[in-house]
């Protein structure tokens, strides 16, 4: 076995492998353990990784056998190992229970290996328009600090075909659905270029909370509402303080749910949803609003015309009475004055008796009236509850299907 003495004869930690030369070629590999507290209200997740690092320095390479030398964390300090860091981490810590949770691998041709045990915040930008409804890819990007690519080159591990573990994780908000790596060239104009290794992840939102909590109580409450168009006219407390009691409890629920939503400018799907359930139940107590004013518009027209007729009529009988007696003492003048005429002025000549020929033909000719008058002509109010009854299920239905559509294409 080689003494450590003599493996680290002439070694100087503070220069990388081949200093002058190629670059180091760096071989990445992870394995997540664990994606905690998603946060849309911070934009971040925590992930907790292995992070194993592989890269060759032919100063450390021996014959004396072919055995794989294994150190603890205490050797790290004496080697040289790439300056990685994740570019998108808030903050981050190694592990140190009991004891640091690093490794140092050396093969005998001077391959080393590097392990670590890391836990990150890493910031994670989102698109929340289709909140609950959404899908996020989140990052992780690993590159160098210092070394540019004329230094160090990152390569994902030929073996990291998957992610190890991640087949295992059950999050309690989302579910992983895919992965990838990629690599990229970051070139900054002030410091040179710097390779990137990033791994992806896709993640969908579980709905199943969403919909018990949110979408579900939001169409009962729409529904709810529709129960008025069944109750009588009459029946105005029991209307109005459903309507009343619908409109409160949407506004209700509404600011609940707000209150554990992410605070972010974006109109969210689920706020649209509100939206639209929040002016059905406003528009069903509109519509008996409108209903019983129809009803006691026409309620007063009926009295009206009621009245009008009866004074007519009243009018009327005075009219004929005067025109009968008018009429009576005109034949006994006629009568007195022209005894030899055979011929008198016939009835339909005296000026009252036309005047009422005209009114009678008046009264009878039916009236034109505009359109605009027709078209505001008040409807009888069990006709719009009718209508109603199938006019706001309908439309509501129309709308849900264009929602979920266009929310879950």
């Amino acid at each position: 076995m080689p003494s450590l003495e003599g493996l680290m004869k002439g070694y100087a930690r503070k220069f990388r492998p081949g200093i002058g030369g190629p670059p180091v070629i760096v071989a990445v590999d992870i394995e997540v353990t664990s994606i905690d507290h998603i946060s849309e209200v911070n934009m971040e997740y925590t992930m907790t990784v292995f992070l194993r690092q592989s890269w060759r320095d032919e100063r450390l390479s021996y014959n004396h056998t072919n055995k794989t030398l294994g150190f603890d964390s205490r050797f790290v300090e004496k080697l040289w190992v790439p300056d990685t860091f994740i570019v998108n981490a808030k903050s981050a810590w190694f592990h140190d229970v009991t004891v640091e949770n690093k490794l140092i691998r050396i093969q005998p041709d001077g391959v080393i290996l590097y392990s670590s045990r890391i836990t990150s915040i890493v910031s994670c930008d989102m698109d929340l328009t289709k909140y609950p409804l959404d899908e996020q890819e989140c990052r992780l990007d690993l590159e160098s600090y210092g070394y540019s690519a004329e230094d160090i080159l990152y390569n994902w591990s030929e073996t990291q075909d998957q992610i190890h573990g991640l087949d295992k994780l059950e999050l309690a908000q989302f579910t992983i659905t895919d992965y990838k790596f990629t690599k990229e060239v970051m070139n900054f104009k002030s410091a040179g270029q710097f390779p990137r290794l990033t791994f992806r992840i896709q993640l969908k939102r579980n709905r199943g909370m969403y919909i018990i909590q949110s979408y579900v109580p939001s169409i009962l409450l729409v529904v709810m509402s529709w129960v008025s168009f069944w109750i009588s006219q009459s029946a105005v407390p029991a209307r109005v303080s459903l309507g009343i009691t619908t409109v409160l409890t949407m506004t209700t629920l509404m600011d609940c749910a707000r209150s554990s939503l992410p605070r972010a400018s974006a109109i969210k799907a689920l706020d649209i949803y509100f939206l639209i359930c929040y002016v059905f139940v406003f528009a069903a107590l509109v519509e008996y609003a409108f209903a019983h004013f129809n009803a006691d518009y026409m309620k007063k027209q009926k009295k009206a015309v009621e009245h009008k007729r009866k004074s007519k009529v009243s009018l009327q009988d005075g009219k004929d009475a005067i025109v009968v007696f008018s009429l009576s003492i005109f034949g006994v003048i006629c009568k007195h004055n022209d005894k030899e005429t055979m011929s008198p002025s016939p009835m339909s000549d005296l000026p009252e008796v036309r005047r009422q020929r005209e009114e009678h033909r008046r009264e009878f000719t039916p009236k034109k009236k505009g359109r605009l008058k027709i078209f505001l002509k008040p409807i009888d109010a069990d006709t719009i509850d009718v209508y109603s009854r199938a006019l706001f299920p309908a439309t509501f239905a129309a709308v849900n299907i264009i929602y979920w559509a266009g929310y879950t294409h």
